[in-house]
């Protein structure tokens, strides 16, 4: 007989809840996690990690095309094939990855679709699978159940496996596509923008509000989209995709500024957000509190419900893969009776791997301004860095944001080649409560792109060298 009694069961396995089965277990609890799909979940099977395979790819053809800059001869070409092929390897892999780590920290995987109906400590949770459904106990639920591209089926914006393509899809592209549509322009929508213009695909993004990535720093998405359109995407801000019709192509009827246009397209991409998945797990039955498809929950994940907790981007946003790491890490502690800090949103970095790369921290310029501090701005852009004009990336903006009255990091904002690994520099300074002199104080190596990282802070109080 399997053993159907835990103290702890996980409900998906995603960032959010492999690493919160793992901490389960390293903590002292029996625990289990189930998954209907695999291992890893989207993230690692359909988002994060293959995405930035493909994007990977993507940037080494770039520079084969631009090999004569840096005294070297290539021939470029590409094999879409294998450009998916290498990113469902990686996939996998780190898949098998996950299975072994459940193995070696004793969790039991429970494969099904789970769903809750009362019980005594916790919910009870009934997981149907090919062999029938189950039901497990425990003393604590928590759901990782995750999220799904948004889709709007009254306008024909349902992926059809063909030409209208959420972010799986567009993961395993059968074709480049000469003319592509991005309907919506923030991290995943440019990330596709940026991975289908560098094989030569005519790349169209519209977006609702007036700039794009409209997450970031307006500054920083007005230096990103001056890039993009050097490159030859196009936009439409302030626009709205009314229809889409689907024959030999798609016909799209685009609102730009009140008037209606209409063009034609290979494929659309849809990035216009995410759904939590709630539905049919007999949530509402419980009391669970779900506002628009997510999950409302305390700054420890309770969800008001005994015994049930909830994380990652089946609750509130940021929807980021490091933050339900970390979300469930704290929920699983505090179950635990030690006593975590509950989680800071705004400490939390983002990161968009299009090229050239964003990363963001903290409140934006507007957003310090907005909530009252009297500020201080440093910038540095990346053509006073030697390493980057080694690399032959000279363009990108370093931008920091300082309280001028405490010296505090309120914001950092960053546009340029590596940024994603350079944010967390100023990721740790904010948890350190770090203040403008800790910073300038601070050696940073030479040559590197973190120099620029000291320069913007230096900026900021008049003490830049290097421009």
């Amino acid at each position: 007989m399997a053993d159907t009694s835990f103290d702890v069961i996980v409900i998906g396995s995603g960032p959010g809840g492999y690493v919160t089965a793992i901490r389960a277990s390293q903590l002292g609890f029996k625990t289990a996690i189930v998954e209907k799909e695999d291992l890893g979940g989207v993230c690692l099977n359909w988002g994060c990690i293959p995405t930035k395979a493909l994007l990977r790819s993507a940037e080494v053809y770039h520079n084969m095309q631009h090999a004569k800059n840096y005294g070297l001869t290539a021939e470029a070409g590409y094999d879409l094939p294998a450009i998916v092929k290498r990113s469902r390897n990686i996939a996998g892999q780190l898949s098998g990855g996950i299975k072994f780590l459940m193995k070696k920290n004793k969790i039991t995987v429970i494969p099904g679709f789970a769903r809750l109906e009362k019980g005594t400590d916790a919910p009870k949770v009934l997981v149907k699978s090919s062999k029938g459904e189950e039901g497990y106990t425990a003393k604590h639920v928590i759901l990782a159940s995750g999220a799904r591209a948004r889709t709007v089926p009254q306008i024909g914006l349902v992926p059809d496996g063909k030409f209208i393509w959420t972010a799986r899809e567009a993961m395993t592209p059968d074709t480049m596509p000469k003319k592509l549509l991005v309907i919506g322009s923030g991290a995943i929508g440019m990330e596709f923008a940026s991975f289908f213009n560098a094989f030569g695909s005519d790349v169209t993004v519209v977006e609702m509000v007036d700039r794009i990535l409209p997450a970031e720093d307006a500054e920083i998405s007005g230096m990103a989209q001056k890039a993009f359109e050097k490159r030859g995407v196009k936009f439409k801000l302030g626009a709205q995709v009314k229809s889409v019709e689907t024959g030999n192509d798609v016909k799209a009827t685009i609102s730009v500024g009140g008037k209606d246009e209409v063009h034609n397209f290979d494929r659309v991409v849809l990035a216009i957000g995410i759904v939590g998945n709630t539905e049919n797990m007999g949530l509402e039955d419980l009391g669970v509190k779900i506002d628009r498809s997510h999950i409302t929950v305390d700054e420890y994940s309770f969800t008001g419900v005994k015994g049930l907790y909830a994380i990652g981007d089946v609750t509130m946003p940021p929807w980021l893969a490091h933050k339900a790491s970390h979300e469930g890490i704290i929920c699983i502690e505090k179950i635990a009776g030690m006593h975590p800090h509950p989680l800071d949103a705004n400490s939390i970095p983002g990161c968009t791997y299009c090229h050239p790369q964003i990363a963001s921290v903290g409140h934006t310029e507007q957003q310090a301004k907005d909530a009252g501090y009297d500020i201080k701005v440093g910038r540095f852009p990346f053509i006073g860095n030697g390493k980057a004009i080694a690399l032959g990336e000279p363009e990108g903006l370093i931008k920091t944001i300082f309280d001028a009255k405490t010296g505090e990091l309120l914001g950092a904002h960053m546009i340029g080649a590596e940024v994603t690994e350079l944010i967390q520099g100023y990721v740790i300074g904010r948890q350190l409560e770090t203040t403008e002199e800790d910073l300038m104080h601070t050696v940073f190596p030479h040559p590197t792109l973190s120099e620029m990282m000291h320069e913007s802070v230096l900026d900021a109080y008049d003490r830049m060298v290097h421009m």
